[in-house]
């Protein structure tokens, strides 16, 4: 790197690149493709494009990264930002120069173009089955001849009533029994956790108890707020996990608690902290929305927001004391981290986990702010790189309880594999890493407004077709100027392997075929590294100013991830003797977006009908809701962990020979020929 250039690296959104010393926060995220909110024009009066400078060394990406890497601090920042946060690395984007190497990460509130998260729910049967009910109940006041204390009168009268027997109290809640039970003359609403332990009481009656679902993916956290006792999904919200500045895949963060004192603490705090927002958000969703009160001229003092609710709309103004149960999984490391155990051991073979089995913690153990007696029940987990989010999937699918050979695949980071039927299940996973997700691509980016999300390439022309995110016009309908993209996210990059081996821009090995290419204006060879290239948008489409490109490096990323789903699934169908699926379900937010005909044409998977795959969202949250408002679920989630055999894909005898061939399209000596009549016959006989 040259000295007068840094290496400026964003997230969460994951674009990264050298930038001139010198610029501000903002001009290195405009060179970048990385939208940051700057209301006021850079004129340093709005606070919006507030920003977080990191500490640490980061093994990752190479580089070490500081507060003192940016210009020093600005009396205009004042007003925005105070001591704590300037401490923690805050700074204002338009005001921050660079002077060296640095991670920056953009909080939600300053992110222009808000990231996309596929998280929502599916309608599955879930039979209901709460671990936290709610009960009405009466007493009779205490008198001299019948003094017994508040908590035995309860539960008396719940014995009684609805015949609970030997129930215990939590201390922050008996803490409230006594004013809750005067203040309701007597008649209370009490939450029990598992027909155990009361958990909450309130004064009168009430029929509603609310609970969180939360899968935390290493890229997404998606949460789903439900009504305990209609089973409802009030609403869904989501987030970036605030960890990615730490590295876009589970060995990337371990590898930073590894080298760094505190770093244990600080991802586990971030996620926390990360929770608590989400738990925030769904909490400000059953308010009506707030508008800026007009000031009059002249008029100072701080800004002032009235409500402005929806005509017929009803509205539950919740707090947070109200969610009353939680239910969270993720994979093995994110459920170290989050727990703060130490996950060194999860990346080292044999790659045990410090548990298997799931676990019910105070969620004020962990600094959850919820109602404080609540539990979190977090899901077990089947291996060292099989977790809990792939539990939920089991549970959301329930392949246990069918005759078919299923194969399941939860596309994310990692991807975790499961294979069989109710008389056998296996699992594996393969290290897919953050390609398929746009982080280690020239334009890869995450799913946010000007992504390509969807591709397609003409056999004869070589002309580019896309659709950007935020945008329904194709390109050949639109304006180049009207397009604004950015980069390309993940459904756009298992779109375009496929489009450009069937329309023969790449052969079956993944190299671009010069021959075919030859007067083509869009292959080309980049000066700067010699590195061949095919452009996907040129510069007047975009709003970076360049040409969006996709490069040989990045093709072979992609054939890396690919390869290895492909091995995975081929030695588990080997493994269990089998001749051909009877179903293939991609599940994750890839799952949601992914053409399926285009998955076959690149070869995720081996050769099957068209019709057999489906599409099954992010079963591993459908998983969580599942448990939340049926705790049998938590029983069959504890059975599956143990029940499940893993298979580590590296020690098989075969496995670099099955992923050196599935590296190629849609593989080097499989037959497909569910493809035919899809593919040109001289493209697929290569």
């Amino acid at each position: 790197m040259s000295d007068d250039k840094a290496m400026v690296i964003f997230q969460p959104s994951g674009r990264r690149g050298e930038v001139p010393k010198g610029i501000n926060i903002i001009e290195a995220s405009r060179l970048l493709g990385v939208d940051i909110e700057a209301l006021c024009g850079e004129k340093k009066v709005c606070g919006k494009c507030i920003i977080r400078v990191e500490e640490g060394r980061y093994e990752k990406y190479g580089i070490t990264s500081s507060k003192d890497n940016c210009s020093s601090w600005q009396e205009e920042e004042e007003k925005f930002i105070n001591a704590d946060r300037r401490e923690k690395g805050f700074r204002l984007g338009c005001v921050a120069k660079v002077e060296g190497d640095m991670l920056i990460f953009v909080p939600e509130e300053s992110r222009a173009g808000k990231q996309v998260v596929s998280k929502a729910a599916r309608d599955i049967h879930i039979d209901h089955n709460p671990a936290v009910r709610t009960y009405f109940v009466e007493v009779d006041p205490p008198t001299f001849h019948e003094p017994t204390g508040d908590f035995e009168r309860v539960c008396r009268g719940l014995e009684r009533d609805y015949g609970l027997q030997n129930l215990t109290i939590d201390i922050f809640c008996l803490r409230t029994l006594p004013e809750a039970l005067r203040e309701g003359k007597w008649a209370v609403t009490v939450s029990v956790w598992n027909d155990r332990e009361i958990i909450r009481v309130r004064p009168g009656k009430h029929e509603k108890a609310y609970g969180l679902a939360i899968d935390v993916g290493t890229t997404t956290v998606a949460a789903y707020f439900c009504d305990l006792t209609t089973m409802e999904v009030v609403d869904t919200v989501s987030m970036m996990n605030p960890q990615c500045k730490y590295g876009e895949d589970v060995m990337a963060r371990i590898t930073f608690h590894m080298t760094t004192p505190d770093g244990l603490k600080r991802m586990s705090d971030d996620i926390i902290e990360g929770l608590n927002e989400l738990i925030e958000k769904a909490i400000a969703g059953t308010y009506p929305p707030k508008k800026k009160k007009k000031k009059k001229k002249g008029e100072k003092g701080p800004d002032e927001y009235v409500e402005v609710p929806e005509e017929g709309k009803t509205y539950l103004r919740l707090e947070t004391g109200d969610i009353e149960d939680i239910t969270i999984g993720f994979n093995t490391a994110m459920h170290h981290i989050l727990l703060a155990i130490n996950p060194e051991y999860v990346g080292l073979a044999p790659f045990p986990p410090a548990i298997h089995h799931s676990m019910d913690i105070k969620a004020r153990d962990l600094g959850v702010c919820i109602n404080p007696s609540s539990y979190m029940f977090v899901l077990p987990i089947e291996a060292g790189f099989v977790g809990a989010d792939n539990v939920g999937v089991l549970i959301a699918e329930a392949p246990y309880k069918h005759e078919e050979n299923q194969l399941i695949i939860d596309i994310g980071t990692n991807g975790e594999l499961v294979l069989g039927n109710r008389h056998k299940l296996i699992s594996s996973s393969c290290a897919t890493g953050p390609a398929l997700e746009g982080a280690q691509l020239s334009y890869g980016m995450r799913a946010a407004p000007g992504a390509i999300e969807r591709i397609e390439i003409d056999r004869e022309t070589k002309e580019v077709n896309y659709k950007v995110i935020g945008r329904d016009a194709w390109r050949k309908y639109s304006e180049p100027k009207d397009m604004k993209a950015k980069g390309i996210c993940g459904s756009g990059i298992l779109d375009v392997l496929a489009e450009l081996y069937s329309s023969g821009v790449i052969t079956k090995s993944g190299v671009f075929n010069k021959k075919g290419l030859k007067d083509c204006p869009r292959f080309r060879k980049n000066p700067d590294n010699n590195q061949p290239e095919f452009v996907l948008a040129w510069a007047e489409e975009s709003s970076i100013d360049k040409d969006i490109v996709i490069t040989q490096k990045d093709i072979r990323q992609i054939q890396l991830a690919k390869g290895a789903l492909y091995a995975g699934c081929k030695l588990m169908v080997k493994r269990m003797g089998l001749e051909k699926l009877d179903a293939v379900k991609i599940a994750g937010a890839f799952g949601t977006h992914v053409d399926r005909t285009k998955a076959l044409i690149m070869g995720l998977f081996p050769d099957c009908e068209v019709e057999m795959i489906q599409s099954v969202g992010n079963a591993a949250g459908d998983g969580c809701r599942a448990a939340l408002l049926n705790v049998n679920k938590r029983v069959e989630a504890n059975w599956c962990s143990r029940n499940v055999e893993y298979i580590e894909l590296t020690v098989e005898p075969t496995f670099q020979q099955d992923f050196m061939e599935a590296m190629q399209l849609p593989h080097m000596t499989d037959a497909f020929p569910h493809l035919r009549g899809i593919v040109p016959d001289d493209i697929l006989d290569q």
